[in-house]
């Protein structure tokens, strides 16, 4: 059997990785792994390959940065000339980014089979991007592995068939367990605790600039309470540079402010467990911090991953900054020693995703 990997942004690699390495204890499969190119520096990608284990990818398509429409087009017409020539069984596609939807249009249009990790996530707010990768990939997907219970429940709203769908569990945990015994020699020496971990990358957060700036002076406010450590995404650097805000490590004015270049998987992993509390926009980081137990405040108003609220400690805050303020607050006055991992909060967070998915192909679903 060939199996066909799509990975295309940071996402990605942390799903692909484990399944990458069942699969290849296999002699019955043979594997090629195709990189968009989606994220294309050395630390969005490369350190990440490096880190995870992963092999150097077969193909990569190299499409770079664009608009959505722009991105998913130079995936499509770069990846369905790969998909000719090397005539997969099954191609796996991972998340909701657009090479995730460009490579299953693809797919679709040339009658491969196709396999979607971390199917059946919904946000309910087609404004998001990811929500309409989400729900076009479902829908044309033969296979559809989902992390949580409320992830069947969707599809099968959205009228998929029962068959198709195979609850795994989040192979993402996967790679953060096999990882976290060696964190904490990344640990950054220079980081002092206690602290407050930031990531922002969405553009309804980055590209509203006078949004971005009080966000900004909230966290300077919250800077006399605890250091915040902020590595910068390369499209946040861009708009803090539109801000006049300096955003190369070191810029900030405020010494208990600290901006960082884009951090390797390890490295960020070592700062999240060891975190007072984590500020982010991403999907990823929500699930992250749930298995730590680490608090987290997700600047949004909604969430594709509500087992994060219900079972994980998650909070939504929105827009309000006060509403952060204070949650940040009674993090701080009740803040005690994060307990060790526990990989039996939500079910199927185990580490033995991948195994499972390797499983369901392999006996012909």
């Amino acid at each position: 059997m060939h199996i066909l990997h799509v990975v295309g942004a940071r996402p990605n690699f942390m799903k692909a990785a484990p399944v990458l390495r069942v699969l290849s204890a296999h002699p019955s499969v043979r594997q090629t792994l195709v990189h968009t190119g989606q994220h294309y520096d050395s630390a969005m990608s490369e350190i990440f390959f490096q880190q995870l284990g992963m092999p150097q990818p077969d193909c990569n398509l190299g499409v770079g940065s664009g608009t959505h429409a722009q991105q998913t087009a130079a995936v499509m017409q770069a990846f369905e000339p790969v998909v000719n020539e090397r005539k997969p069984d099954l191609v796996l596609v991972y998340g909701d980014v657009n090479s995730t939807v460009a490579a299953a249009l693809v797919c679709s249009k040339l009658g491969i089979r196709l396999g979607h990790v971390e199917a059946g996530l919904r946000s309910r707010d087609r404004g998001m991007p990811e929500e309409i990768n989400r729900l076009l990939t479902d829908q044309i997907s033969d296979l559809l592995f989902t992390p949580s219970p409320d992830g069947d429940e969707n599809l099968l709203r959205d009228g998929i068939d029962p068959a198709r769908i195979h609850r795994v569990g989040n192979v993402m945990i996967d790679s953060l367990l096999r990882l976290l015994p060696l964190t904490e020699q990344h640990f950054p020496s220079d980081v002092a605790l206690p602290y407050a971990l930031v990531t922002l990358h969405r553009p309804a957060n980055v590209d509203d600039l006078p949004w971005l700036r009080e966000l900004l002076t909230t966290l300077k406010q919250l800077s006399s309470q605890m250091n915040i450590v902020f590595p910068v995404h390369p499209r946040t650097r861009q708009r803090l540079n539109d801000l006049g805000f300096g955003s190369s490590p070191g810029a900030s004015s405020n010494p208990r402010l600290r901006l960082l270049e884009p951090l390797p998987y390890l490295e960020f992993i070592a700062l999240q467990r060891r975190a007072t509390v984590v500020i982010t926009d991403s999907g990823g980081v929500q699930e992250e911090t749930t298995f730590l137990d680490v608090p987290c405040l997700t600047v949004r108003e909604n969430t594709e991953r509500p087992i994060t609220l219900t079972l994980g400690t998650n909070q939504l805050v929105g827009r309000d900054l006060r509403k952060l303020r204070s949650a940040v607050e009674q993090i701080c006055a009740t803040s005690t020693t994060p307990p060790a991992p526990d990989s039996a909060r939500v079910p199927l967070w185990d580490g033995h995703a991948a195994e499972r998915i390797a499983q369901i192909i392999l006996a012909g679903a």
